[in-house]
């Protein structure tokens, strides 16, 4: 039961000093904090039209209960109510905010301490063959500006393993050409630095030298990676138009394997392992806090695995 006399009253402020929390707290990413903010946004409304309807400080285990069931019935929350992983995402945000509502003295217990997540299959990245990211990467137009800026997007993604957000975000400060070097800010706000080859510096020196001052037309911005799109030339790419991009340049290829708009920083990471890296390395240029995180790339680094199984068993 809610401490507070007005609990329906007090859940949007309740969600806001929350999302503030784990801001201070762990760095929370803007994107995270939104989708935090939208978790607990739908089962509100959930709650509401229960029969009794209940506010989110008044929710009781067997709410929450229902609530997962419901999340795995046909259709669910916003179609997506059928897979484990979206179900479990929402109850691990629901246990955070009543572990905080407890701390902070808005309820007297925590109604998800006894909830357990479902079960679910390991989580394997889709990614992609050499050959193919070889197909991806050739596949814009280099002798138009827009397609010059795509070729180096494409290629210092696979070169670098950037998440999609950290490449549209990229400033030209970020970049030391000399070096081969990028500094990038990722989730959590941590910085890191991540080194990138030849070939990617050549396309990106050639997207800003011949390219990007013409899609500018006259205006500044640091960003690296510009749009002719949008109220103002020389805006920033976005995420979406970045995945609109990889799934036109993939379709040019030829390339029917399913896609993720992190598909690139997936073949970063399993051709860096089939050819020897470590997965502490790995790690490290990817920006993984945990390396279970990371681990999930010897499952599909598989060519690494069999010339290991060759080389060092006595019946490879």
């Amino acid at each position: 039961m809610s401490l507070t006399d007005t609990p329906a009253a007090s859940a949007p402020d309740a969600v806001d000093a929350f999302l503030d929390a784990l801001w201070l707290e762990d760095g929370l990413s803007r994107n995270t904090l939104a989708a935090y903010r939208s978790d607990l946004n739908l089962f509100v409304r959930w709650l509401a039209q229960q029969v009794p309807a209940r506010a989110l400080l008044q929710a009781q285990e067997t709410d929450i209960q229902l609530y997962q069931g419901h999340l795995f019935s046909s259709g669910g929350v916003q179609g997506q109510g059928g897979k484990a992983t979206s179900a479990n995402r929402k109850l691990t945000v629901l246990k955070r905010f009543y572990r905080w509502a407890v701390r902070e003295q808005r309820l007297a217990e925590d109604p998800t301490l006894r909830l357990q997540a479902a079960r679910q299959p390991a989580r394997v990245p889709g990614t992609l063959g050499e050959a193919q990211v070889e197909a991806l990467l050739a596949a814009p137009d280099v002798d138009t500006e827009l397609g010059l800026r795509d070729r180096a997007m494409l290629e210092l993604m696979y070169a670098s393993g950037l998440r999609v957000s950290e490449l549209v975000d990229l400033r030209l400060f970020h970049i030391s050409p000399s070096e081969r070097v990028l500094r990038i800010t990722g989730k959590g706000d941590k910085e890191r630095l991540v080194p990138f080859g030849d070939v990617a510096h050549d396309w990106l020196q050639r997207y800003l030298e011949q390219a990007r001052p013409a899609l500018l037309k006259g205006h500044q911005t640091d960003a690296v990676f510009v749009t002719i799109r949008g109220a103002h030339p020389g805006e920033a790419m976005t995420r979406a138009m970045f995945w609109h991009l990889v799934r036109k340049y993939a379709l040019q290829a030829g390339i029917a394997t399913p896609l993720s708009p992190h598909t690139l920083r997936h073949a970063f990471a399993t051709h860096l392992l089939n050819h020897g890296a470590d997965l502490r390395s790995v790690q490290l240029l990817l920006g993984h806090a945990d390396i279970s995180t990371t681990t999930i790339y010897t499952h599909v680094a598989r060519e690494r695995l069999k010339q290991m199984m060759a080389q060092h068993h006595p019946r490879g």
